[in-house]
């Protein structure tokens, strides 16, 4: 069980879209919120005023989470300042979409490693604490296309489908330890990410969802909220969808 008068609560790319909507549904007075973001500083003290205003402690902290020695570094701070690690969400990503016989390895390689590489380097750190602590709650945030796959996205899904992997052998890693892990596959989500969609590719989308509208930062952050909480204390290893349907 987690302390009730402390929470410390880890979300990457928490400055904006899903990973905001998700510090803001967890910001509460028994909460420090510690996220990092690259490089809208704009964005991440919006963030900080928006957590504090719901009632929460928020640290932003401008972070390239691709790097090992600027991951070790963020996630030493947050233990030092707080002195534990009771949640950690990967949320951190990117896209760059091409058709893969037209796909530049740079943008493979770009993709592969926030979405994923990152993915590990934030868990293994935040692990080491948990399982001193004997207690833990670590969510990625994959997607509906690391289970069904996107033409134009070889490199988003490859990166999303890693993280569904990834998430289940820790959860069978760090069970014994108190810890549950497990991933949240969004679909199609009203974000700065799918705003840039073209209208004709969005459509096409929605009409594979049998609730018939993209989703909101909320639906996705409440789901997190729950896993994060001890009322999913026996969930572990698992992939809930929220899609509206469009993977059954």
């Amino acid at each position: 069980m987690t302390d009730p008068q402390q929470r410390t609560v880890v979300v990457t790319g928490g400055s904006r879209g899903i990973g905001k909507a998700i510090c803001l549904e967890l910001a509460d007075p028994q909460t420090h919120l510690f996220f990092n973001y690259h490089s809208q500083e704009a964005a991440a003290a919006e963030t900080e005023r928006q957590i504090v205003a719901a009632g929460g402690k928020a640290t932003g902290i401008q972070t390239d989470v691709a790097k090992a020695d600027e991951v070790e570094a963020f996630f030493d701070r947050v233990i030092k300042q707080t002195g534990r690690l009771d949640v950690l969400v990967n949320n951190a990503g990117i896209s760059r979409d091409n058709l893969l016989v037209r796909m530049k390895e740079q943008d493979w390689d770009a993709v592969l490693d926030i979405n994923l590489k990152a993915a590990f380097l934030c868990a293994k750190s935040a692990a080491k604490s948990m399982m001193k602590q004997r207690y833990g709650r670590i969510v990625f945030i994959s997607s509906v296309v690391g289970a069904i796959g996107n033409p134009g996205q070889a490199n988003y899904a490859a990166s999303k489908a890693g993280l569904i992997g990834l998430a289940k052998s820790m959860a069978r890693e760090l069970a014994s330890r108190g810890i549950t892990v497990n991933a949240v596959a969004p679909g199609l989500i009203d974000t700065d990410m799918t705003a840039a969609l073209p209208d004709k590719a969005k459509d096409a989308m929605v009409g594979l969802i049998p609730l018939g509208r993209p989703g909101t930062p909320e639906d996705v952050a409440a789901t997190v909220a729950f896993l994060v909480s001890d009322k999913a204390s026996y969930i572990t290893g698992q992939v809930l969808h929220v899609s509206g349907g469009m993977y059954m």
